[in-house]
């Protein structure tokens, strides 16, 4: 980690000090520490243990991929790759950090730029695809819940899901229609010439984001050409998000909240996640206790069971993986032979 990276953490664990803090001040110290009495303790650890199979299976993903070209990188190695992910996500605005992050993570286990880049891009693009699906599930199915409670948070889902439903456009247009995409690009860059001034940076825009694309296609072709692989990480993906968005439920459970129905509670934390997206503050911070605070009083009625509820689950989905990618990053991953 650089400098500038170790003070943002810093920075992100007092910023969820002092969410705590502001979150707790109108509640008495008596009655929270009631709510953490009489929790659950089996239920929390369930909870703790489908994040760990999240991540575990993400690592499945990396590993399948890497394999297609070294059939010797091991399951330890490509575990390495999401908890290092799951760290400069959370530190960095809208979660840039952890494409990158993942990058240097393979070429430390020995895995050539190459096909780091090519499975890292493969995973994305099956990552966003899965995120839509769900999205567009849940969408389906809490929508009107979500509607008719809480008004203010419509067109910011509408949003995030525009946001998502663009790129998952974009990157299907290039991997079907590349000439077409080609054509588009360019009359874009003619519309942004007439507006930048600058034409050192508009050459090298208009370079980049040809790299890009011509990168992309290269790269799609090889997925469409392997179908068999390409299913799979679709299947892991897609269960890896499932057990995720599931999370709170099992969180409500270790607070007694037994009348929350799983399907709606999974619905809801997916509309939660897509609209922490939107957030360019890291890991969504505010956004998202405000965001779970918001659609999860239905259930949770009690002011300190509420608080209980939101930091429960901001330390199971936010900052367990953030120290488990500080400790990954503290051991020198083994180089895989070629």
């Amino acid at each position: 980690m650089t400098k500038k990276n170790k003070i943002v953490l810093v920075i992100m664990l007092m910023v969820g000090l002092v969410i705590f803090y502001f979150s707790v001040k109108q509640i008495s110290y008596h009655s929270l520490m009631d709510a953490i009495a009489h929790l659950h303790w089996s239920w929390l650890v369930v909870a703790f243990l489908l994040m760990a199979s999240s991540l575990l299976l993400e690592a499945r993903v990396v590993q399948v991929l890497i394999r297609q070209q070294l059939p010797t990188y091991s399951f330890w190695a490509a575990l390495r790759v999401p908890l290092v992910e799951q760290l400069f996500n959370g530190i960095t605005p809208f979660a840039t950090g952890g494409q990158p992050a993942q990058l240097v993570a393979l070429l430390q286990s020995g895995v050539d730029a190459g096909r780091a880049t090519s499975s890292l891009l493969m995973k994305f693009i099956v990552y966003q695809a899965m995120i839509v699906v769900n999205f567009i599930i849940c969408l389906a199915l809490g929508f009107q819940y979500v509607a008719d409670r809480i008004h203010g948070m419509i067109w910011l889902l509408v949003f995030g899901f525009i946001i998502h439903f663009a790129v998952i456009v974009s990157l299907l247009m290039i991997m079907f229609w590349y000439r077409l995409t080609k054509k588009l690009l360019k009359l874009m860059m003619l519309v942004l010439k007439k507006v930048m001034t600058n034409s050192n940076r508009y050459k090298q825009l208009e370079q980049t984001l040809n790299e890009k694309v011509d990168s992309f296609y290269q790269e799609s072709l090889k997925l469409k050409a392997n179908k068999q692989v390409l299913v799979r990480i679709s299947c892991l993906t897609l269960f890896q998000l499932l057990i995720y968005y599931v999370i709170p439920y099992f969180i409500l459970l270790a607070l007694g909240v037994t009348n929350a129905n799983i399907l709606l509670v999974t619905t809801l934390h997916v509309l939660i996640v897509m609209v922490i997206s939107l957030f360019p503050i890291p890991g969504g911070a505010g956004g998202a206790e405000y965001s779970f605070s918001v659609v999860f009083s239905t259930f949770v009625q009690q002011g300190n069971r509420l608080v209980v509820a939101m930091f429960l689950w901001r330390i199971i989905t936010y900052y367990l993986g953030m120290f488990s990618g500080i400790i990954a990053l503290a051991f020198e991953p083994k180089k895989t032979s070629k």
